[in-house]
């Protein structure tokens, strides 16, 4: 049954991506320039028999069909191009700054679901009290404020006035970490150490809008026959809350998460500049300035194809939240 819709899923996956791909191919032949006009403005390069070879190195001399096609054929062979400007293939490329964005992703998507979920329980309970009016407010406040104005603040905040948590970066420069399990541990407190304010920053936005959905899915799951029956039955309050109410209130949550984590993509490349974290963040900034469009084609093709596996992941996870969901899967 779950290998059915997994399948189902991923034929609709392949698709969506060539779609993905067709329509980013054409939106970056839309935009005026090419790699050409930086390299021969960088390099003060005007011979124009250099320049013709260089068009024909790169594929230019083709008309834009044939451009597509051979762009096509290559991705299905896992080719995604070559960046001149890093002289690497664009694969390793962005398997080198990927994984400082997904851990900045994972930990910001894991602090605003459980300060999200938390909050709008405690606000649910306690509806139409303090309780309920101070996490509304804070709510607000971290949706509406920037993500790099609020890091900007936790900077001068915690880095600056208390010394607390580093300004930016990954590691520390020239630390010695040692070898075997002792060091790795080291090591890992340090990112965390670094981590620590860029997740925050980027997951205080997102809990904002999963603690106002919580809350809402909450009361109403409150007024649902079951609840009123576990109520009836004598049940404590804390045993209906987190046993009948909890559970059903949290498959918005999950839909939310689904779709917005394109957005935490996004939201994250502006955090990346503000705490100079080295993710992809940079490399698209640079590689758009520079028209290093397969650079930019891949990033794009491959934020696109994490946003499809993540979404094929919560429609696992719907299935074993809400047996009514595998009930119609089946």
């Amino acid at each position: 049954m779950v290998t059915r819709l997994l399948l189902r899923r991923v034929l609709q996956a392949v698709p969506l991506l060539l779609g993905v791909i067709v329509m980013n191919f054409c939106l970056i032949q839309s935009v005026p320039g090419t790699l050409l006009d930086v390299m021969t403005a960088e390099q003060q390069v005007t011979d124009p028999a250099l320049i013709e070879r260089l068009r024909v190195t790169y594929g230019m001399d083709k008309p834009l069909w044939q451009q597509l096609l051979h762009y096509i054929d290559s991705v299905i062979h896992l080719d995604l191009g070559y960046s001149y400007r890093h002289n690497l293939p664009v694969f390793d490329v962005i398997m080198a700054h990927m994984p400082a964005t997904l851990v900045l992703m994972l930990a910001s998507l894991l602090i605003a679901v459980i300060v999200g979920v938390a909050a709008g329980v405690v606000a649910a309970v306690n509806v139409n009290t303090w309780r309920d009016t101070l996490v509304s407010v804070a709510a607000v406040v971290c949706f509406a404020a920037p993500s790099f104005w609020l890091g900007i603040m936790l900077i001068i905040l915690f880095s600056v006035k208390l010394g607390w948590f580093p300004v930016g970066g990954m590691a520390t420069i020239g630390m010695d970490y040692g070898t075997g399990i002792a060091g790795a541990w080291h090591a890992s407190l340090d990112v965390l150490h670094h981590l620590a304010l860029p997740a925050l920053t980027l997951g205080l936005f997102y809990a904002a809008t999963y603690a106002r959905v919580m809350r809402a899915s909450m009361l109403e799951v409150a007024r649902q026959d079951h609840v009123r029956t576990a109520q009836a039955k004598g049940l404590t309050r804390r045993a209906v809350i987190a046993r009948h109410m909890v559970r059903n209130a949290m498959l918005p949550v999950v839909t939310l998460l689904g779709l917005q984590l394109g957005t935490v993509l996004g939201g994250s490349i502006v955090v990346e500049a503000v705490f100079s974290w080295p993710g992809i963040g940079g490399v698209l900034f640079d590689s758009v300035m520079s028209r290093n469009y397969p650079v930019v084609l891949g990033l794009l093709l491959l934020s696109s194809a994490l946003v499809i596996v993540a979404n094929i992941a919560v429609d696992l996870i719907y299935t074993r939240v809400d047996p009514r969901i595998r009930t119609q899967a089946s």
